[in-house]
C-alpha cells in the first residue's frame, strides 16, 4: 500500500519494459480507429515515409508512461492531471522502458507531482510526460 507519508522527491517509479510485437502494434491501433500505414505496413513506412522500419504509435507509447502511474498509486490515489509530448520516433522491436520519478510534493492538497519518460534502449528520451496525482 502506497502511503503519503512516506514518499519523498526524488523517490523512483517502479519502471516497465515494453517491446511490442506486431499483432499488439496492429490491435491496438484497430482499436483506436487508427488506420496510418506506418504502424503496419512495413514498406509504405520506410519506402514513401523515409522511416527505418514499422513506428509505434504515440498514444500507445503514452499509455505506457500512464500505466507507470496508475500502478504505482493503484487504489492509494486518484490521478488528477497526466500528459505527455512525442519527442523522437520508436521503432517496432525496440525495447522501450517507461519509468518516471517524484518531482514536487504538497502537504497541504495532498498531491505528488511526478516526471515522466520513456526511453530507447540507448538511454534516449523518446517522450517525456508528467502527472499529477492527489491522495486522500
Amino acid at each position: 500500500m502506497l502511503n503519503f507519508d512516506t514518499i519523498k522527491v526524488g523517490d523512483a517509479l517502479p519502471s516497465r519494459e515494453h517491446t511490442a510485437n506486431i499483432v499488439q502494434l496492429f490491435m491496438y491501433n484497430a482499436a483506436i480507429w487508427n488506420p496510418h500505414r506506418i504502424h503496419f505496413d512495413h514498406a509504405y513506412a520506410t519506402e514513401e515515409e523515409g522511416y527505418p522500419g514499422i513506428v509505434l504509435d504515440g498514444p500507445l507509447q503514452g499509455d505506457w508512461i500512464g500505466q507507470v502511474v496508475t500502478d504505482w498509486i493503484g487504489e492509494d490515489a486518484t490521478l488528477v492531471s497526466f500528459g505527455y509530448t512525442n519527442r523522437r520516433a520508436a521503432m517496432l522491436g525496440e525495447t522501450m522502458t517507461a519509468g518516471g520519478k517524484v518531482e514536487e510534493k504538497n502537504e497541504q492538497t495532498k498531491e505528488v507531482k511526478v516526471s515522466l519518460y520513456l526511453q530507447n534502449s540507448e538511454g534516449e528520451v523518446t517522450i517525456p510526460g508528467h502527472a499529477v496525482v492527489r491522495f486522500a
